[in-house]
């Protein structure tokens, strides 16, 4: 079977492998209930642990709504038994310092600090930290934390580029996400 993507995956930053197998099986179930699939992540510490982070439309995830989508994906991972051994479900907000997976992620959070490591070379380097400045339909412009002697102070990094992105925890951040 191929993993094929649903055309309602508005993620950048996708899964791989089983990861990418098991986030088609959930995210359906997932978008019945109302929330959106951020990651999924197969670990093998203390035995096999499937991690599923979600959150609503808005952003938000509470304690019962983790509780909730443990109860709905858990028959659907099941009946497709994608995991051939026993594991634990850990179901999880994306939490303050989030992975940013979708381009609004990036607008949502335009001010703040974070890490982003690409695929490909983008500007001679493939790891960079600083400020969201903006974003727009192709990439994110970032206001680099600490430029070297002869780079630019910014770099623009194309959505397609980018591995993975989390937002740095700071002051401004935790007041900005209780606010």
């Amino acid at each position: 079977m191929t993993a094929t993507v649903p055309d309602s995956d508005d993620r950048i930053i996708r899964e791989s492998g089983i990861d990418a197998r098991i986030a088609l099986i959930v995210q359906p179930v997932l978008r019945a209930i109302g929330f959106r699939l951020v990651r999924v992540h197969l670990t093998g510490q203390n035995g096999l642990t499937l991690q599923i982070m979600a959150e609503r439309e808005d952003g938000t995830m509470t304690v019962e709504d983790c509780e909730e989508v443990s109860r709905a994906v858990s028959p659907a991972l099941d009946v497709d038994d994608p995991i051939e051994k026993a594991y634990h479900l850990e179901v999880s907000s994306p939490g303050i310092d989030r992975p940013l997976v979708r381009k609004s992620d990036f607008a949502t959070w335009t001010g703040h600090l974070v890490k982003v490591e690409t695929s490909v070379l983008v500007a001679d380097r493939k790891r960079f930290k600083g400020k969201i400045a903006e974003s727009d339909a192709d990439g994110v412009l970032i206001e680099r934390d600490k430029a070297a002697y002869g780079e630019e102070p910014t770099v623009r990094v194309p959505y397609d580029a980018i591995a993975e992105a989390r937002l740095i925890l700071t002051d401004d951040l935790i007041r900005d996400a209780l606010s």
